[in-house]
């Protein structure tokens, strides 16, 4: 009889984060990646701070996270996957978002809020990924969508 190792999930602090992805404060919005298996899911944490850039005007008084960062923020843990899951091929290569199918926002995501961002890989054509995504809070649904993303070279400049 054989058994077989569990997989060993893969994670990914700020520093790495920032080595997959070319987004930078104030627009980079996950501040770790945990639980990475490969390209097919892994979950995205944000802490949500008074101090957030868009709180002032969103909204003067009632501070609510827009929930199109919400969605950029399931989209980056996405293509963090997509790229660490590349190793070093990905030399010269970024992931452009594609496509918002199936959003929903159900409760809003406030300051003192931390937010995980689980994403499964639904289907993958090389150069384009589709990806199940959610926002929760304490295992509330916030927001859910279902995002793809191309890999493409970086533009010239």
């Amino acid at each position: 009889m054989t058994t077989e190792a569990p997989a060993t999930l893969q994670q990914a602090d700020i520093n790495r984060i920032m080595q997959l992805l070319p987004h930078r404060y104030p627009f980079l919005l996950i501040d770790r990646i945990i639980e990475m298996n490969g390209e097919q899911s892994g979950t995205g944490i944000k802490n949500v701070t008074y101090n957030e850039p868009f709180f002032p005007g969103h909204f003067p008084g009632n501070p609510v996270m827009p929930g199109v960062l919400l969605v950029e923020a399931m989209a980056q843990t996405a293509g963090a996957l997509v790229m660490n899951n590349l190793g070093g091929d990905d030399e010269g290569r970024i992931v452009y978002f594609m496509s918002i199918d199936k959003a929903r926002f159900r409760k809003p995501v406030l300051p003192g809020h931390t937010v995980h961002f689980p994403v499964k890989l639904i289907q993958k054509r090389a150069p384009v990924w589709r990806f199940s995504c959610e926002a929760r809070v304490d295992g509330a649904l916030m927001a859910e969508a279902e995002i793809s993303a191309m890999l493409m070279g970086k533009p010239k400049t």
